[in-house]
C-alpha cells in the first residue's frame, strides 16, 4: 500500500501574518495616522504662508540662525537646517528602531516573507531613479544628481490618505506597505550616507564612535535614564554632523544599538527596550519633528498658474513627478510580479493585482525624505530646490489622488475582508482567522 504524500503548499504572496505582528503594525499605523494629519496641516500652512502677501516673513523665519560655533562643531544653523538635520534625526531614530525590530522579531527575520517587501522596495527605488535620469540626462549642470529624490516613500502621508478616504485595507496589504516603507527608509539613508554626504572629516567621525559605543553599552545593559542616554545621543549626532556624513545617519545608528528582545529572557513576547523607546519617542517624531520639518521644507512660492506650469515643464520637476507617479507603480508591481513568476507563488485569496497597484500608488507619496534629498542634491533655497518642492508636491498629490480613487472602488471588498479579520466568536481577543491559520 502506497503512502499518501501531501504536496507542499504553494507559496502565497501577501499572505496574512501572525496576530501579534498584525496587531503591532495596526498600532503603529494608527499612530502614523495622527502624525500624517499633522503633516498635512503643516504642509498646507507652509504653502499658504509662502504664497500669501506675508511670504517674506515665512522665508525670514526659516533663515533665522540659532546656535553657536564656539565649540568648533559648526552648529550656528538656520531654523530650516535645524529641522532637516536635527529634528529628522529623531525621525530616523524611530526608523532605526523599526528596522532592527523587523529584522530581529518581525517579518524581515524570515527570508521567505522578507523577499517580497525587499524586492518591491528595490524595484520601487530603481525605476523612479531611472526615469528621473532619463528626464534630466540632457539638462546638464549637475541636474542628474537629484536621481534619488523620487525614490522615497512617506508612510505617514500614505497612512493619512488611507484615513481620509476611510478605506479598510486588508491586514496583509497594510503590513506590506509599512514593511516596504521601512526597507525603503533603510535604502534611502544608505543613499544619503553614500551619495549625499560632504567631504568626510575622519577625526569627527572617529569621535562620534565614542558616545555611540557608550550609548550602545548603556542600552544593552538596560539603562534607560534620559539624563545619561540623551547627552550621549546628542554628542553622537553633533560629531556625525561635523564629520560631513548627514546628521540623520546618527539617528539610525543609535536606533540600531537598542535591543529588541527582552534583556533577561530573550522572550520576543515581552517588550524589549526598542519597543519601549518607540512608544515614548514616536509621538515626538510624528507629532512634532516631522511636521516642523515639513513646515520649513514645503513652503515654496509657486507664482500662480503660470509659475506652476513653467515649473512643471522643467526636466527636474517632470522627472520627479513621473518617477513618483509612474516609476513607483511600475517598480513595485513589476518586481512583485517577477517574484511571483520565479517562485511560482500565487496571490493570497483576499488580494488581487489591482490592490497591489493601489498600494504601489500610495508608495508614490514621497514627501519627507524626498524633500530632504532635494535639499542635499541642490542647495537649499536655489531655483532647483524650488523645482524639487513643486515636483514632490505635485507627484505626491497625483499619487495620493489616484490611490484614493482606486482603493475606494475596492472598498466593498476590503470591508468584507475586514469583517472576517476582526471576527472573534470565542471572545479570546484573537480573531478566529488567525487561530485557524496557526
Amino acid at each position: 500500500m502506497h503512502s499518501l504524500q501531501h504536496p507542499e503548499p504553494k507559496p502565497r504572496l501577501f499572505a496574512r501574518g501572525s496576530w501579534p505582528e498584525t496587531s503591532r503594525i495596526t498600532d503603529i499605523l494608527r499612530k502614523e495616522t495622527v502624525g500624517g494629519m499633522l503633516l498635512l496641516v503643516a504642509t498646507v500652512a507652509a504653502l499658504a504662508w509662502a504664497n500669501s502677501p506675508w511670504s517674506a516673513a515665512y522665508f525670514d523665519l526659516a533663515d533665522v540662525r540659532v546656535g553657536t560655533d564656539a565649540l568648533g562643531l559648526h552648529l550656528d544653523l538656520t531654523l530650516a537646517t535645524w529641522a532637516a538635520d536635527g529634528l529628522l534625526a529623531i525621525f530616523f531614530f524611530i526608523v532605526g528602531l523599526e528596522l532592527k525590530r523587523e529584522f530581529v522579531a518581525g517579518d524581515l527575520r524570515d527570508p521567505a516573507r522578507a523577499a517580497l517587501p525587499v524586492v518591491a522596495a528595490i524595484g520601487g527605488m530603481a525605476v523612479p531613479a531611472v526615469i528621473f535620469v532619463a528626464f534630466t540626462a540632457r539638462a546638464g549642470d549637475g541636474a542628474v544628481q537629484g536621481w534619488a529624490i523620487p525614490t522615497a516613500t512617506d508612510i505617514a502621508f500614505a497612512v493619512a490618505v488611507l484615513a481620509v478616504i476611510s478605506t479598510h485595507l486588508p491586514a496583509a496589504l497594510r503590513t506590506f506597505l509599512l514593511t516596504l516603507a521601512v526597507v525603503d527608509d533603510l535604502l534611502a539613508i544608505t543613499v544619503i550616507a553614500v551619495f549625499y554626504s560632504d567631504t568626510i572629516n575622519g577625526s569627527a567621525l572617529a569621535l562620534a564612535l565614542l558616545p555611540l559605543a557608550a550609548f550602545a553599552i548603556c542600552v544593552q545593559r538596560g539603562i534607560r535614564a534620559w539624563w545619561i542616554l540623551l547627552p550621549l545621543a546628542v554628542l553622537t549626532w553633533a560629531f556625525v554632523h561635523e564629520s560631513g556624513v548627514h546628521a540623520t545617519v546618527a539617528g539610525v545608528l543609535l536606533g540600531f544599538t537598542v535591543p529588541v528582545l527582552h534583556r533577561i529572557s530573550d522572550d520576543s513576547a515581552k517588550p524589549g527596550l526598542a519597543e519601549q523607546f518607540e512608544h515614548r519617542i514616536r509621538p515626538l517624531s510624528a507629532g512634532f519633528a516631522v511636521p516642523v520639518f515639513a513646515f520649513f521644507a514645503a513652503g515654496v512660492a509657486i507664482g500662480g498658474l503660470d509659475g506652476l506650469r513653467d515649473a512643471l515643464g522643467d526636466p527636474i520637476a517632470l522627472g520627479i513627478v513621473f518617477g513618483l507617479v509612474i516609476g513607483k507603480v511600475v517598480g513595485i508591481v513589476g518586481t512583485s510580479a517577477l517574484l511571483a513568476t520565479f517562485t511560482r507563488a500565487s496571490l493570497d485569496a483576499d488580494v488581487r493585482w489591482i490592490d497591489v497597484v493601489g498600494v504601489a500608488m500610495l508608495a508614490g507619496i514621497g514627501f519627507t525624505v524626498s524633500l530632504l534629498i532635494g535639499d542635499l542634491a541642490y542647495e537649499s533655497g536655489t531655483e532647483r530646490d524650488e523645482l524639487v518642492k513643486i515636483g514632490v508636491l505635485a507627484g505626491s498629490l497625483i499619487s495620493a489622488s489616484a490611490a484614493a480613487v482606486l482603493l475606494r472602488l475596492r472598498n466593498r471588498h476590503y470591508r468584507a475582508v475586514a469583517r472576517e479579520e476582526s471576527r472573534d466568536d470565542d471572545h479570546d481577543g484573537i480573531p478566529d482567522v488567525y487561530q485557524r491559520e496557526q
